[in-house]
């Protein structure tokens, strides 16, 4: 009897934790659409450009940790006991955190790219845009990509703390701060 609580209060927290993500996805598309569509009016200004890359790279990283968190709990709960391929990526978190940063990392280039291209801070053709800019994404990404490794370890683990969530939102402060310190040493070597 106490198992079967058990499984239900973690089914109901799995619902719950579904639903979050849902909102939580919602809204993140609202707020990407709005960041996307005022680009040049942020990076006007460097305080609130960081301000701005800080609550995005925020936003993010909290809707993986709870799009994890429900992974987790939703294997844990629903599929315990019947399914073993799901328990991989719970079992063995490191792997799993290291193929999603890679993953993230590589769209955050992507985007990085079409940021410049569509601020039209470089007339350099689009293989020497991308080149260039990898390499100067390569000291932000390191640090965004350190606190997307930790905050998916962390929470496949279930050992994800209030102090861990402050060490990586405050990673992510640190790299919205060398993004946008590359982003005004584009504009500046662009500028004639």
């Amino acid at each position: 009897m106490e198992h079967l609580r058990k499984t239900l209060g973690s089914r109901k927290k799995a619902v719950i934790l579904g639903v979050v993500f849902l909102l939580s996805l919602a809204f993140a598309y609202v707020v990407n659409a709005t960041f996307f569509g005022s680009l040049e009016s942020i990076f006007a200004d460097p305080m609130v450009a960081v301000l701005m890359l800080f609550v995005h790279n925020v936003l993010a990283v909290s809707l993986i940790i709870v799009g994890m968190t429900f992974y987790v709990e939703y294997v844990v709960s629903a599929l315990a006991g019947r399914r073993k391929i799901e328990l991989v990526v719970v079992e063995h978190p490191r792997p799993f955190a290291v193929i999603f940063t890679v993953i993230v990392l590589l769209m955050s280039i992507l985007r990085a790219t079409m940021l410049y291209r569509q601020a039209q801070v470089s007339s350099l053709p689009f293989y020497m845009l991308l080149t260039f800019i990898v390499l100067l994404s390569l000291p932000h990404g390191m640090v965004e990509g350190y606190g997307i490794f930790l905050s998916i370890l962390k929470t496949l683990k279930k050992e994800l703390t209030l102090k861990d969530l402050a060490v990586i939102y405050s990673i992510f402060f640190i790299a919205a701060l060398i993004e946008v310190g590359f982003g005004q040493f584009l504009r500046w070597i662009a500028t004639p």
